[in-house]
């Protein structure tokens, strides 16, 4: 009896997980056609937050598509960056696209394959990012706690500097152009909508 009480609160705790976790279906075309707005940062201060200094380095607003979302628990920024979302605008909001595209998340990065370019390797690059997220308050966080692959977001805050007690540096890229290590945006949000 127990044995099988047992497997019935497993396989309802998994559906209820995988229910939560599902990716939105989108029908093709281009759902967040602007690339995301930089501009300089003026009269902000570094101040601390979860035991790290902040430093903006620019206000950041942007409306794109969660390519994947991926919750970080264990590792040494996951304090401070609980979540990275993988993100795309332009022709990487575009479901004939990406249905072309292999897109996955781990150890920090955001990775993608394709058999046939849909579009040129340059515009996948320029278009799409792998975001760490520093949510400003428990409000933003819970939000983010809701966010899929398919949603779109409307996210607004400061690409910033991090530095720990310790003395490690963890930067943001200050570009849309750049890939590999060191490219991935870091992202403290305090503004998030969702659709």
């Amino acid at each position: 009896m127990w044995k099988r009480l047992s497997i019935v609160v497993l396989l309802l705790f998994w559906s209820l997980h995988w229910w939560g976790h599902r990716s939105i279906a989108r029908a093709p075309g281009v759902i967040a056609p602007e690339a995301p707005v930089q501009a300089p940062v003026r009269g902000l201060k570094p101040f601390t937050h979860a035991g790290t200094t902040i430093t903006p380095l620019a206000n950041f607003d942007l409306n794109a598509r969660v390519l994947g979302a991926k919750r970080y628990r264990f590792d040494s920024e996951s304090d401070l960056s609980p979540i990275d979302l993988a993100l795309g605008w332009g022709r990487m909001s575009d479901s004939s696209v990406l249905d072309r595209i292999d897109i996955s998340q781990s150890n920090r990065f955001y990775f993608w394959r394709t058999e046939r370019y849909p579009i040129p390797r340059d515009e996948i690059i320029s278009s799409s990012a792998n975001m760490h997220i520093i949510p400003a308050d428990d409000a933003v966080m819970a939000k983010l706690r809701r966010v899929r692959r398919g949603h779109m977001v409307s996210l607004r805050g400061y690409l910033v500097m991090a530095k720990s007690e310790n003395g490690g540096v963890w930067l943001s890229s200050m570009t849309r152009s750049d890939s590999g290590n060191g490219a991935c945006e870091l992202f403290w949000v305090e503004a998030v909508d969702i659709e």
